[in-house]
């Protein structure tokens, strides 16, 4: 019920800043108000389903289910009550909804909703996925001991409960069966069994634009690695050689780069922004996007301008954007369009349109671009251009 009554959105940039001034308030003056007051700014970052996860999970995962089950499992096994209890219709029956009935109902409702649409809607992944998610949805320990124990008493109590035991295990070994199954199939036949063909959720709310985003890498890959980045911000520094060294190692990546600067807690990342972008009007935006995330302790105008002298660069032009903020705008323009894609911090990596969650080291990194191009290699349409997709390949490839 509280699930249901709280609700989840992610924090917004107005509600992060507000947060990170009440934070510089109590390290200028370090009262027990302004730290109460720090404390209360940052809880309500959060969305209420997001801290109430934080306050019950521990209390829930690891008390009051496993007492639960401890307290409703209780039974005595012998050889008699195993042969009394296997031919009741009462354990037979559970056997059977839970590990038959599951997996019908959930394939045969999936299939019923797509015939009936004429497959305009569709499960998000294979039959194979759904077949196997069915048949593990008749591991239903807790839920079941619940309504066993509310329905039945004494002796057959005691056999609903061994049915939802039995059947958990039997659960558990039909969905091997089924995975193991899809195993042997081919590569191609596997993956359209577990992913499905149906068109991919898309988070980015602002699709690819090969004729304004700067991208790395061939325009006609099947994978487009979109990433929200701030020049100062360490955690981008620290993914940027894992780029570099996917790019280098899957060559079939198309590699975006969006400015969000967090101006609140990194005072000279607009100006690195501007000067990314002062530089990209010279064709020198990879080049100067480089130099600035190798160098992120040394962002001040100085830098920037031996920066641009360094990459050979109109230095005058490029002084003049920087004073006059030139490109300002475009740089506005990407942080509203992390705006609607739900994006606060710095990096944010959106794969095929769909936001990564995670770590962002090279094997998780690599995981996620195989299971986006096996993805896109099924249900990818070559002519059309999609959200955070490679576009035809007649895109040119910026390599501003």
């Amino acid at each position: 019920v509280m699930g249901l009554l709280t609700y989840a959105y992610p924090p917004a940039r107005e509600d992060l800043e507000r947060a990170t001034g009440l934070f510089r308030l109590f390290r200028e003056q370090p009262t027990p108000e302004l730290a109460r007051s720090a404390s209360t700014g940052l809880t309500a970052a959060l969305s209420p389903n997001e801290r109430l996860v934080q306050l019950y999970h521990p209390w829930t995962s690891y008390l009051i289910v496993p007492l639960f089950a401890v307290a409703n499992a209780g039974i005595a096994i012998s050889g008699e009550f195993l042969s009394r209890a296997y031919t009741s219709p009462i354990t037979l029956g559970i056997l059977i909804g839970l590990v038959a009935g599951k997996p019908i109902g959930i394939v045969g409702s999936s299939g019923l909703v797509t015939r009936l649409n004429r497959a305009q809607l569709r499960p998000p992944v294979g039959w194979a996925a759904i077949a196997g998610g069915g048949a593990i949805a008749g591991i239903g320990f807790t839920v079941s001991l619940l309504i066993a124990t509310l329905a039945f008493g004494g002796a057959q109590l005691q056999e609903a409960k061994l049915g939802v035991l039995s059947a958990a295990l039997c659960a558990s070994v039909a969905a091997w069966a089924v995975f193991g199954v899809t195993a042997l199939l081919p590569a191609r036949r596997r993956t359209r069994a577990l992913l499905g063909t149906a068109e991919s959720i898309i988070d980015l709310a602002e699709p690819v634009d090969p004729d304004r985003d700067h991208i790395r890498g061939p325009a006609e890959a099947l994978v487009t690695m979109v990433e929200y980045g701030d020049f100062e911000c360490p955690y981008c520094g620290q993914a940027e050689p894992v780029i570099r060294e996917l790019l280098a190692d899957y060559g079939d990546v198309r590699y975006v780069w969006r400015h969000l600067p967090l101006t609140d807690v990194h005072s000279r990342a607009q100006l690195a922004a501007e000067a990314a972008e002062a530089a990209a009007s010279q064709d020198a935006f990879w080049p100067m996007h480089d130099l600035l995330l190798d160098h992120q302790g040394d962002l001040r105008p100085a830098d920037l301008n031996r920066y641009a002298t360094n990459l050979g660069i109109d230095v005058e032009r490029f002084r003049n954007d920087l004073r006059k903020h030139t490109h300002a705008l475009r740089i506005a323009e990407d942080v509203d369009s992390a705006g609607l894609s739900g994006v606060s911090g710095t990096p944010t990596f959106f794969i095929n349109g769909r936001r990564h969650y995670g770590a962002y080291d090279i094997t998780t990194l690599t995981s996620a671009v195989k299971t986006a191009k096996a993805r896109a290699a099924i249900t990818i349409q070559p002519d059309s251009v999609q959200r955070g997709r490679p576009g035809s390949v007649d895109n040119a490839v910026d390599e501003r």
